[in-house]
C-alpha cells in the first residue's frame, strides 16, 4: 500500500508539474507544452492519456484493495468456484474498446494536422551534414551553416569541466541561429547529404529524420518569441553529440530586418561602384657600399627560328 500511495503521489506530481516551453528545469516531471500548435496538440493528447491511465489505475487498485481486505481468509472467505462469467467479460471488453475509440479520434485528427503543410507562408530547407546543419530560406537567396559554438567546442576538447553557472548552454550553442518569425506557418523540408540525421527541437513539438536522397516535411508556427534549443536525435557518427540546433523566434518586423541584412551582406558590390585604390608596392631599398647590389646575370639568347 505504501508503494501504491507513492505511485499515485508521483502521478499527481507529474500531472501538476508546470509545462515548460523551452529549456527543461530541475525536477521537471511532466513533458513541456511547447510553443507551437503541434506541440500543444501533443501535450493535450499526453495529458488526456495520462488522466485516463490514472483513472484506470485508481479503479483497478481500489478493487484489488477491497478484495484483499474484504475477502481475506481470516474473515472466513472461501475461494470462488466459478470459472466463467459472461457479463463480466463483456463489460471489461466493451469499456476498453470505448476508451480506445474515444482516444483514437482526437489522436488521428492531430496526427493528420501534423503532416498538413498547406498554406505555409515560407519554406526552410534543412540539410544535415557530419556534423553541422545547413539552412536555406527558399525563394530568399539566403543560406548559411550552423555549427557548434567555438567556445563549447574549445571546452569539450580541452578537458575542462563546464558548470551550469559558467556555461548554462554547454554543447547547445551554435555560431549561426536559425531565425524565424512568430505567428507564421513555416514549412520545413528536411534531408541529409551523407548519413541519417534527425532534426529535433522539443519546443516545436516534433522531430523529423534527415535522410540522404529523401525529402521529409514538417511545419511549425511559433507563438512566442524566444530561443529554443535542440539536437540531432539520430546517431550519425563520432560527433553526433556536437551538432546542436538553436532556433531564434522574433517578431515579423525584426525578422524582415534580419532577412534584409542577410541579403545585403551576401549581395555583390553594385556595378559602377568605385574600385578600391590599388596599393602601391614599397620602393626597393637603395644598395649601400656595405651591401652592394647583386650583379645581373646575362640575358638568355633569343631563340633562333627554325628553318
Amino acid at each position: 500500500m505504501l508503494r501504491f500511495g507513492a505511485g499515485l503521489g508521483m502521478l499527481g506530481l507529474s500531472a501538476s508539474a508546470s509545462a515548460q516551453s523551452a529549456d527543461p528545469v530541475e525536477w521537471q516531471l511532466n513533458m513541456g507544452r511547447g510553443v507551437t500548435t503541434l506541440s500543444n496538440h501533443a501535450y493535450d493528447a499526453h495529458m488526456m492519456a495520462l488522466w485516463i491511465c490514472v483513472g484506470i489505475g485508481v479503479v483497478v487498485f481500489a478493487a484489488m484493495a477491497y478484495a484483499i481486505f474484504a475477502f481475506r481468509k481470516s474473515k472466513g472467505a472461501v475461494a470462488a468456484t466459478f470459472t466463467h462469467n459472461t457479463t463480466a467479460e463483456v463489460i471489461w471488453t466493451i469499456i476498453p474498446v470505448l476508451l480506445l475509440i474515444g482516444m483514437s479520434w482526437p489522436a488521428t485528427t492531430k496526427l493528420i494536422a501534423m503532416y498538413d503543410t498547406r498554406d505555409s507562408e515560407m519554406t526552410v530547407k534543412v540539410t544535415g551534414y557530419q556534423w553541422m546543419w545547413k539552412y536555406d530560406y527558399l525563394g530568399e537567396d539566403v543560406a548559411f551553416t550552423s555549427r557548434l559554438a567555438r567556445d563549447s567546442d574549445r571546452i569539450r576538447q580541452s578537458g575542462e569541466r563546464p558548470s551550469a553557472e559558467s556555461d548554462p548552454h554547454y554543447l547547445l550553442e551554435v555560431d549561426n541561429m536559425l531565425v524565424l518569425p512568430v505567428d507564421t506557418k513555416v514549412r520545413f523540408v528536411i534531408t541529409a547529404d551523407d548519413v541519417i540525421h534527425s532534426w529535433w527541437v522539443p519546443a516545436l513539438g516534433w522531430k523529423q529524420d534527415a535522410i540522404p536522397g529523401i525529402v521529409n516535411e514538417a511545419w511549425a508556427d511559433i507563438q512566442e518569441p524566444g530561443i529554443y534549443r535542440g539536437q540531432c536525435a539520430e546517431l550519425c557518427g563520432k560527433d553526433h553529440g556536437f551538432m546542436p540546433i538553436v532556433v531564434k523566434a522574433v517578431s515579423k518586423a525584426e525578422y524582415r530586418q534580419w532577412l534584409a541584412a542577410q541579403k545585403a551582406g551576401a549581395a555583390p558590390a553594385p556595378a559602377g561602384a568605385p574600385a578600391a585604390a590599388p596599393v602601391e608596392p614599397a620602393p626597393a631599398p637603395e644598395p649601400t657600399e656595405a651591401a652592394p647590389a647583386t650583379a645581373q646575370t646575362d640575358p638568355q639568347p633569343a631563340a633562333i627560328p627554325a628553318g
